[in-house]
């Protein structure tokens, strides 16, 4: 089968490639994948991959939406159905996972992180990680919900859920998760404002009616504060790290929440700790939704009422190209790898 393969480290360390189709276990589903999407955490495979348990040649992926191709015995699916992944494999007995806090599994490996992953023709994966999707799914908009949007989930809906009455700062909403965010907080009822940058991103969110900060023509913190009253918001959303720690800690109000769930420009910002306990603020690290939340956020995009935004499409051999889209200050919203027509 034809599949992105990471072979090593650096701009030349994927590449689409001949790699042996999968063999099905028991217990697993073999899949043909349709569309996936790409992700923050590809590029730090590609580029890094430290502390993260895996072993190269890997294919690469985390997230994606498929048709069944084969099952084992007493498999719950059927050839041919359509079906979107939970990109964790997990035990289901450890306490957490019998908790329903499947991604805090103690022996928990992600698609692509690792094992092989989604940038494929085919993958073969546990039927615990593999949930029925309607055929009538836009598949490209279905492929961004696996990462994207069960991040955004858990940091929106989680250890500081937001609702009706309460303020939220999205920090970098071009970017996929932000994006899902600022998206399932206004969902929820909270006054959202997002920081961007660019005259179209600035536009988009206008027309939206979303309130925006241009971060590189205003203080932040100063201009959050100003929209809101001299109080600060109730929650900020930031996966950027070291650039927006500060400013998201000063947006905040007195028992505000600070939820995270990336570093993408640096893991070791001030801690600010007199800011901490003097303001009675709370952070919380957050990573991916469990599978009840998954199940949630499924339902509500199969009913409709989210649509994620899709920046731009690239077949399955375009996918290097689709990385440097990743990083380009242009994009708003998801980038998508097509890898197959339905059948």
């Amino acid at each position: 089968m034809k599949a992105i393969v990471l072979t090593g480290r650096g701009r030349d360390g994927a590449a689409f490639r001949d790699h042996p189709k999968p063999d099905l276990r028991p217990g697993q589903v073999l899949v043909r994948m349709l569309a996936a999407s790409v992700n923050r955490v590809d590029l730090y495979m590609r580029d890094s991959g430290a502390g993260i348990t895996h072993s190269l040649p890997q294919v690469m992926g985390i997230d994606g939406v498929g048709e069944v191709a084969e099952t084992g015995a007493g498999s719950h699916f059927a050839v041919g159905d359509r079906v979107i992944l939970y990109p964790y494999e997990f035990c289901g007995t450890c306490r957490h996972c019998l908790a329903g806090e499947q991604p805090l599994c103690t022996t928990a490996r992600i698609l692509g992180e690792h094992r092989d992953g989604t940038f494929a023709e085919y993958i073969a994966v546990p039927e615990t990680a593999v949930m029925a999707l309607p055929r009538e799914a836009d598949i490209h908009e279905a492929a961004a919900l696996g990462v994207a949007y069960m991040t955004a989930w858990r940091m929106v809906f989680g250890k500081a859920p937001a609702g009706p009455g309460m303020s939220v700062l999205v920090q970098g909403a071009g970017g996929g998760v932000s994006y899902a965010a600022a998206q399932l907080a206004r969902r929820a009822g909270a006054r959202v404002i997002v920081t961007t940058t660019g005259a179209d991103k600035m536009a988009h969110f206008a027309a939206e009616g979303i309130e925006a900060v241009d971060y590189r023509a205003a203080d932040v913190a100063k201009a959050v504060l100003a929209l809101t009253g001299g109080d600060g918001v109730d929650l900020v959303i930031d996966n950027v790290g070291e650039k927006t720690w500060g400013a998201s800690l000063r947006a905040l109000t007195r028992g505000g929440h600070l939820v995270t769930c990336g570093a993408t420009t640096g893991a070791n910002p001030s801690a600010d700790i007199a800011r901490l306990f003097v303001r009675q603020l709370s952070i919380h690290g957050s990573t991916a939704s469990n599978v009840e939340e998954f199940r949630r956020l499924l339902a509500l995009f199969v009913a409709g009422k989210i649509r994620p935004r899709i920046d731009s499409v690239y077949p399955l051999d375009r996918t290097l190209e689709a990385f440097d889209r990743l990083e380009h200050p242009d994009r708003l919203g998801k980038v998508v790898i097509r890898i197959a027509d339905p059948a």
